[in-house]
């Protein structure tokens, strides 16, 4: 039987509020401060025998419960709801005074308690961050539903030496809770073997947090990692999680680690040192339970030699190395991953389905430079451009074809001029980095201001 193509999708729903109270006026007061301030749809009970009833008819993401009602008060109504709800966070609202009473609350599960009357700011911000947790779960789970489908039929495609060797490290250190550093060049799938051992751990029903630290702007990293407080720094109008966090019991993935600047190294290496996260403005910390997944197409042992990598943090990171081959090393796998990018992009509006001998001749003899990602682009390109049920040699570029303008994999310029060398250096180094500026300026030993200007010159676009 076929596998399905495409993964389990989320159903949207919005988030469902719970308001649980005898006195109307309470419960109008606080419907209208929520409507105003948070992204939820509103349901009401007038005790907790209602509530209850209402619950099991229709689902709540959370509750704000009052401590005093008659028939079922808030102590007993929130012990139903930790025994059949274990996961509804409950915020109990008590009277002024009643801090012994929010105490045994929180201990018998509520998440949180507010005094009445209670501030409708204090109250907004809090349902917010409930709100926030409730979308990254959603989010979450959106994930793992996209991890058993890939891994689950397609697992790590490849069956070469290198990929065998690879799958069975993944199997190993999948159990364990080591941090590993995963090293390969751009484009050999450094994120799906990241997920691969997420998916093997025992934390594969947790979150899988990605996180491409050189496309993140220096100025807001720290802010996305740990997150912020309300009021942290302009423009900070509520409190954050930061990914760490919404990573917690799970795994979070460094893609590209060796791009983090010295501060933010010296934060991540706190961090795991401690197993707690402090956010930006903030003067409470919090702890986490996480793995750290790390990966770089950079040499770090020389990053440290040459000072721009904590000795410390590489230590940390590099409990497990694993080095991903890359494409020119795995003749065996490269028309199976052809296949399956064939599969992948076909439609009806793509007559291809099969490789040409001639054409499979040409992929397997190139030496592939951009590894599987620019195999990818190739398959997605000649599929687009096939006229017959098999991908001919035409429909491949012409730096895999052979084309006599072409030396290596990289096109000679149109005229000898300076310019058009400078443009054809700018674009090689662009496709050697996928794009990434930071790491083209690097190859070319430029500055960053200075590629800009220069492919503004030239009207390149990464």
């Amino acid at each position: 039987m076929k596998a399905a193509t495409h993964p389990p999708e989320t159903i949207s729903k919005p988030f469902t509020l719970l308001l649980v109270d005898d006195d109307p006026r309470v419960l109008d007061s606080l419907r209208r401060v929520l409507r105003l301030a948070v992204d939820c749809r509103i349901i009401t009970s007038a005790n907790g025998v209602e509530a209850l009833d209402r619950l099991s008819r229709q689902p709540a993401d959370a509750a704000i419960v009052d401590l005093k009602m008659p028939e079922m008060d808030g102590m007993t109504l929130l012990q139903h709801l930790h025994q059949d709800y274990p996961t509804l966070p409950v915020i109990m609202l008590t009277g002024h005074g009643g801090v012994s009473e929010a105490v045994a609350a929180m201990q018998c599960g509520a998440t949180d308690f507010l005094e009445k009357p209670y501030a409708p700011e204090s109250l907004a911000a809090r349902i917010n961050q409930l709100r926030q947790i409730w979308v990254l779960q959603r989010e979450n789970e959106r994930l793992r539903q996209e991890a058993r489908f890939r891994f689950g039929y397609h697992a790590l495609i490849g069956v070469s030496r290198p990929m065998l060797a690879i799958k069975t490290t993944v199997a190993q250190i999948g159990p364990s809770d080591a941090s590993v550093l995963i090293q390969g060049e751009t484009g050999t799938g450094k994120e799906l073997v990241a997920r691969a051992i997420h998916h093997h751990s025992p934390r594969a029903d947790k979150a899988f947090i990605p996180v491409d630290c050189a496309a993140i702007s220096e100025t807001v990293i720290e802010s996305e990692l740990f997150g912020h407080v309300k009021g942290a720094f302009t423009g900070a109008y509520e409190t954050t999680l930061g990914l760490v966090r919404a990573a917690d019991q799970g795994t979070l993935f460094l893609d590209e680690v060796g791009e983090l600047t010295p501060a933010i190294q010296a934060k991540l290496l706190r961090t795991i040192q401690q197993r707690e996260v402090r956010p930006v403005g903030g003067n409470k910390t919090y702890a986490v339970n996480l793995r750290i997944v790390a990966a770089t197409n950079r040499d770090l042992q020389r990053a440290v030699a040459e000072g721009t990598f904590r000795e410390d943090l590489f230590y940390r990171l590099n409990v497990i190395r694993l080095q991903v081959p890359p494409l020119r090393e795995r003749d065996d796998d490269v028309l199976l991953l052809a296949r399956h990018f064939i599969e992948h992009y076909s439609s009806s509006t793509t007559p291809a389905s099969t490789i040409g001998q001639a054409a499979a001749t040409l992929l397997e003899r190139y030496d592939w430079p951009g590894n599987v990602r620019q195999l990818e682009n190739t398959i997605h390109r000649a599929m687009t451009l096939c006229q017959d049920t098999r991908i001919l040699p035409q429909d491949l570029p012409p730096e895999i074809t052979g084309d006599a303008n072409h030396v290596g994999s990289h096109a000679l310029p149109e005229n000898d001029t300076l310019a058009a060398f400078e443009k054809l250096a700018i674009e090689n180094a662009l496709t050697k980095s996928d794009g990434n500026r930071r790491h083209a300026a690097q190859l070319l030993a430029i500055g960053e201001s200075t590629l800009y200007r220069k492919m503004k010159q030239y009207a390149i676009d990464a």
